[in-house]
């Protein structure tokens, strides 16, 4: 291995292996209860806690440590009509046929449609942006590289930081993004990767039966 200036690696807490399999379970028990919610609360919710999960979605593992992702926060409520309004326009083109049959019945049982309400609701959106090029010093425009799986690996610390500080969280990825670009002024070699729609659920929020079904272990894995 080549020999670059380095650091002594992170101390882990020095568990037995009962220890292990007890947080692995405990940290599964907790996740399993994430669901993607559509009913939210005007509940504010404290910056303090947006920026805290964001810093923690900042250590995602990337390519080349450039950390190409930059995380636009909106909580003003004329920035999150108009998201709502750009994303109608792209969801009643989706829903009216642009889908595809066999996508609009796979969609069927969680209820979706183009009413995107809660976007105006939920106190937080989250932007998330990939950047194709970059580096990690300022001003950097270097080749960036697997953004998209750093980004993606990026995002589910992100839910997991969220959900873990009590909020409901939802993934919002209209078809296409490119007005998202637009609206948060980043430039033009950043992708829209998502949005996540953070906040408190409303008193009267549901999920649908179909949502909550997971694969079994058996179903999603291979031992070899």
């Amino acid at each position: 291995m080549q020999t670059v200036p380095s650091v002594p690696y992170t101390d882990l807490p020095d568990l037995t292996d009962e220890e292990r399999i007890a947080r692995a379970r405990a940290f599964y028990e907790d996740i399993k209860e994430r669901r993607s919610c559509r009913m939210f609360s005007e509940k504010p919710v404290p910056r303090e806690v947006i920026e805290a999960a964001i810093l923690a979605a900042g250590t995602a593992p990337n390519g080349a440590n450039h950390q190409p992702w930059h995380f636009a926060v909106i909580s003003d409520a004329t920035i999150k009509h108009e998201i709502r309004e750009a994303a109608e326009v792209e969801e009643k083109a989706f829903y009216a046929g642009k889908a595809g049959q066999e996508w609009l019945e796979a969609l069927a049982p969680i209820g979706t449609d183009d009413d995107k309400s809660y976007l105006d609701v939920a106190p937080w959106h989250i932007v998330v942006f990939g950047q194709r090029k970059g580096g990690i010093e300022p001003g950097d425009k270097k080749q960036n590289y697997y953004v998209t799986e750093s980004c993606g690996i990026a995002c589910g610390l992100l839910l997991a930081a969220l959900h873990k500080a009590g909020l409901a969280t939802l993934t919002h990825t209209p078809s296409p993004m490119g007005f998202l670009r637009d609206i948060c002024g980043r430039p033009a070699d950043e992708k829209p990767i998502m949005i996540i729609v953070a906040g408190h659920p409303a008193p009267d929020a549901t999920v649908p039966v179909h949502a909550i079904k997971k694969k079994p272990l058996d179903q999603i894995t291979t031992w070899l």
